[in-house]
């Protein structure tokens, strides 16, 4: 059976990564845990806040590959962790891992800890356009293409 996709027009031409990205965010929408904000921070600017209460900094992973935001988390066990004895447990700590597809033109500024968040700073840098003219050459004939030993046409 044939896939019908946004992209099937032959007007679309290149454009197999986006679809490709499409499919990676269907899978990655589903994950609800850790909860997390997106905010708008000044014109340009935004940030990714994602709760992360139970982890220290160095339990937390945050990296860039092919335009998609990683952020994972492995909370390492603790010799007090095996002491401690839980009537009720709700805070998890369970292992993590949260993608983001950044847009082309998004940095990432920083990040940073506060009261059991990792925030995300990040920005929208305005790009430069990139248009240019082609020109049009004549047809190439058949004698321009070939080139005697002395570099003269023929």
């Amino acid at each position: 059976m044939t896939r019908l996709t946004l992209f099937d027009s032959p007007l679309f031409l290149g454009f197999d990564e986006i679809e490709q990205t499409f499919d990676r965010l269907k899978k990655s929408a589903t994950e609800g845990y850790p909860p997390y904000n997106i905010e708008q921070i000044g014109d340009n600017g935004l940030r990714i806040t994602v709760a992360v209460a139970g982890f220290t900094m160095d339990d937390l992973d945050v990296q860039i590959e092919n335009k998609q935001l990683m952020i994972s988390g492995k909370r390492m066990p603790s010799a007090q962790d095996s002491e401690r004895v839980f009537l009720h447990r709700g805070i998890a700590t369970r292992q993590f891992q949260k993608n983001f597809i950044l847009a082309d033109g998004i940095e990432i500024k920083g990040a940073w800890m506060d009261n059991g968040l990792l925030n995300i700073d990040m920005e929208r840098i305005e790009p430069k356009s990139n248009a240019k003219k082609i020109k049009i050459q004549a047809p190439k004939t058949k004698n321009e293409d070939i080139i005697d030993i002395e570099g003269r046409s023929e």
